[in-house]
């Protein structure tokens, strides 16, 4: 697959690039200021860790993984530890001495890495020791997904892959046919216990049978329109999202749609460009789009509630969503704590300098947030 790695026109392109640099060149578009905030709410900090020298400034989809009452994360060039995730000591470090370009993967057991050169690493959550590698086809950059029986890992050349979650032995491969021309990158998996649910830059949607990898259904959410190849580009990057038994899912140049994920009824659509993944809180359905506006949408109606515009071109990170708020970062590494009720600035805490790019995770009222440096903490919203 061809990527883009070089430093594009469009702003939404540079957003996806490492390598192009942050702010500060005169030939770059500017990011809107900090805006005034009268703070409601209180943010502490519980702890902070270091993480090696962090995903670092190139693009990544790294993120933490939680397993029980661990945390797990990684830098870029090899380092995996885990951290107790009430207080933040470290239980235990392992150096693959391999450049690291996606995870972590967590859960029963497993702790599971990305390398650059296309193997994935799962390493036992108890004391970090080495369970099984595998060889892909092509790089994999985003989260690796596990349930009881197996493990799911979506490829940049358009593969979806199963592994035996004990083993590492495989099981499956759905092979989709994507364009030449995407994003850097690629969306992780919704892993349920019998369906995998995936979306492809080619802009389509599948849903497929973790027994044997053939689909039971597929369906498009983006139709590439326009004169060039980067006017057609319709990308599914962020993972969808399921709540009371409906599907949520968004695409770059295409729709945000509610699904009925047995039948394929669509019970909403809109048009919107995202490659970030949604979140959910207060019956809505946050996403940040291309523009690094904040929206709302009523989740029953697809009804607008609110968009925050005051972020505008911040580089914003997914939102996540901790008690009354919904929270995105930026490139500066500002969180901006948001209410879920009309979008007003509640509070605003600055993590490091460093940015924040891979998503968020809130566990027990806990918001876990991983900078770029490799900062990882542990933040409360008061």
């Amino acid at each position: 697959m061809k990527n883009l790695f070089r430093c594009p026109v469009l702003m939404t392109l540079f957003v996806l690039l490492g390598g192009c640099g942050f702010w500060g060149k005169s030939d770059e578009v500017k990011p809107s200021p900090l805006p005034d905030i009268v703070s409601e709410n209180r943010v502490t900090v519980l702890w902070t860790a270091s993480v090696g020298d962090g995903p670092g400034k190139r693009f990544h989809e790294m993120t933490v993984s939680v397993d029980g009452d661990r945390i797990f994360s990684a830098d870029h060039r090899g380092l995996v530890a885990s951290f107790d995730r009430r207080t933040g000591q470290r239980v235990w470090s392992v150096n693959l001495k391999e450049p690291i370009v996606g995870g972590v993967g967590a859960g029963h057991g497993h702790v599971i890495v990305n390398l650059r050169s296309g193997e994935i690493v799962s390493l036992s959550a108890e004391n970090g020791s080495e369970l099984w590698r595998y060889q892909l086809t092509s790089e994999a950059t985003a989260q690796v997904q596990i349930n009881p029986a197996i493990v799911v890992v979506q490829t940049v050349n358009g593969r979806i892959t199963a592994l035996d979650r004990v083993t590492g032995t495989h099981r499956w491969t759905y092979d989709a046919q994507v364009p030449s021309l995407s994003l850097r990158g690629t969306g992780a998996p919704l892993l349920t216990s019998d369906v995998t649910i995936a979306g492809f830059s080619n802009g389509k949607l599948v849903a497929l049978n973790n027994e044997s990898g053939l689909f039971f259904w597929e369906t498009r959410i983006a139709d590439g329109t326009g004169r060039s190849e980067l006017e057609r580009m319709a990308d599914i990057k962020g993972r969808p999202l399921i709540l009371n038994n409906t599907l949520y899912v968004a695409a770059y140049q295409g729709q945000i749609r509610s699904i009925n994920p047995f039948n394929l009824q669509v019970f909403w659509g809109h048009d919107v460009s995202t490659y970030r993944s949604l979140a959910t809180g207060f019956g809505n359905i946050y996403l940040v789009n291309d523009r690094d506006a904040v929206l709302a949408m009523d989740a029953a109606s697809g009804a607008s509630v609110w968009t925050q515009r005051d972020l505008s071109l911040r580089r914003l990170s997914a939102p996540a969503t901790i008690g009354n708020a919904v929270v995105v970062g930026d490139a500066e590494g500002y969180l901006h704590f948001m209410s879920q009720v009309d979008g007003r600035f509640v509070a605003r805490h600055k993590v490091d300098s460093s940015g924040v790019t891979g998503d968020m995770l809130v566990r027990d009222n806990v918001l876990y947030v991983l900078t770029n440096a490799g900062r990882l903490a542990a933040i409360q919203l008061n």
